[in-house]
């Protein structure tokens, strides 16, 4: 009852275009996000599990991701509703629209143990998020949304491959095609291996795409460097989590047909790949929202990583979906409001940016230090865990690399990070009458917050779900 409600509450979709006032419709997004964060409660303190016949149900990883997703929306949701009140001059009906159509498909994604129908709600998230993309109507935003569009798409096409070749390795066997989750993990022993292994492939493609991993990854920094705040936080902490799910998921169908082996080669040498090209590109990078966007192909690349290893680094990997999630809803709504103060997001324009924008400039930095791992925020727990798991699992010089490349990349966005906040203003600015507000201080706040005590107390309900999660994937495997 409550998961049809999270998919279908998002309706409200259809009220945002109804609601003739600019004003308020933008009160749409906080209150159906509150109501969808009440229903997510509700689900995690029941028992909900894959059902063998049904087309909803969330498995444990899903519950994490859904926690996740719901608490990072609504964060965003306050952050939105005063970010469209300081962009007045812009109408909003089709971005409120299109923000809550993405809540309902994004839940949808997550509550189904179908192939097929994560598929249809998959590909639903990329056409209610490409408008997201253009709302400032300019051309580097045109130009970003049809590289979203034209690459996701492409990646969601390979995906219903992946799909349909799943089912085709059990019509091989003479035994009866499925796209239910629980099926093919029910059938995984017995499938045939061959089309097994091409149908995981073409999913980790596929939804890898959509996650950001390398070299999949070239629409995520053109998106999120020209999305509004709000959306690129959602891009960064819910959308690439829910598509990392989708491969968690894959890769779970493989290692329950005894080719576990064969999707941790691949997953490592993504996630190291993933981490390399993050490091080449932030090194250099004078762009805030750019350089926060390769941070999140590095983090893609860490969750690869965490999945490939096994052992104590699957609860890793999902512990830091969450660390990951928060700490950039920070950070790229922090930016957000420091490019509105200062008509920019370049290390050309933004100079100073803690003596001008107390709240953001301070939390800017120290979800910097959060996101590279420095203790006691959470993402140093999550990264230490998945490094743990990777040595315990004898990757010696795999952890070796990752250890070196998450120096470089401290190195690299520390001289950005630097320069952006300390000093004096160049120069009042475009925009030297801007002020957060409550509407948009608050959430970047809170979302600091989180991640710090993530980083020094992880709650009993919360470690449960992530146990749960571990032992549901096989952490002793």
């Amino acid at each position: 009852m409550y998961i049809a409600l999270i998919i279908l509450g998002p309706l409200a979709a259809i009220l945002a275009l109804t609601v003739p006032s600019n004003r308020w419709r933008p009160w749409l997004v906080p209150t159906t996000a509150a109501v969808h964060v009440c229903l997510v409660l509700a689900i995690l303190r029941g028992h909900t599990t894959p059902e063998a016949n049904g087309w909803l149900a969330i498995d444990p990883p899903g519950r994490v991701v859904l926690l996740l997703i719901s608490v990072l929306f609504l964060i965003c949701s306050f952050y939105t509703a005063g970010y469209l009140r300081y962009r007045a001059d812009h109408d909003n009906r089709i971005f409120c629209a299109c923000l809550l159509a993405f809540l309902g498909s994004i839940s949808t994604v997550i509550c189904t143990d179908n192939l097929g129908l994560m598929w249809v709600a998959m590909e639903a998230t990329t056409l209610a998020t490409a408008p997201l993309i253009y709302f400032n109507h300019t051309p580097q935003s045109l130009e970003a949304t049809w590289k979203y569009l034209v690459i996701c798409s492409v990646g969601i096409a390979l995906a219903l491959l992946g799909s349909f070749f799943m089912a085709y390795a059990a019509l091989l066997k003479g035994m009866t095609p499925s796209l239910g989750i629980p099926d093919l993990l029910q059938q995984a022993p017995h499938l045939n291996p061959i089309w097994l292994k091409v149908g995981f492939v073409f999913l980790l493609v596929g939804y890898g795409t959509k996650m950001g991993l390398a070299p999949m990854h070239s629409w995520l920094p053109d998106a999120h460097g020209e999305s509004p705040a709000p959306v690129s936080a959602m891009f960064s902490g819910a959308l690439i989590s829910s598509a990392f799910l989708m491969v968690v998921r894959s890769e779970n169908i493989l290692r329950a047909a005894g080719d576990g082996a064969f999707a941790s080669t691949l997953l490592i040498m993504l996630g190291l790949l993933s981490m390399l090209v993050a490091a080449i590109f932030i090194v250099g990078q004078k762009d805030l929202k750019r350089m926060l966007a390769y941070s999140s192909v590095e983090h893609m690349g860490i969750l690869a990583l965490g999945l490939g290893f096994g052992g104590i680094a699957l609860v890793g990997a999902m512990l830091h979906v969450m660390n990951n999630g928060l700490s950039k809803g920070a950070l790229f709504l922090s930016v957000g409001n420091i490019d509105l103060a200062y008509g920019g997001k370049t290390t050309q324009d933004v100079q100073g940016a803690m003596r001008r924008l107390p709240l953001s400039g301070t939390v800017f930095l120290l979800g910097f230090l959060a996101i590279t791992g420095s203790p006691p925020f959470g993402p140093f727990v999550s990264e230490f865990m998945i490094l743990n798991g990777g040595f315990a699992a004898g990757h010696y010089i795999v952890g070796a690399a990752v250890v070196l490349l998450l120096l470089i990349i401290f190195l690299g966005m520390g001289r950005i990070v630097l320069s952006a906040v300390l000093g004096r203003p160049k120069s009042p600015g475009v925009k030297h009458g801007y002020h957060e507000g409550w509407l948009r201080g608050a959430p970047v706040l809170v979302s600091l917050v989180l991640v710090l005590l993530l980083g020094l107390y992880l709650p009993p309900p919360l470690l449960s779900l992530l146990n749960h999660a571990g032992a549901y994937l096989g952490m002793k495997r």
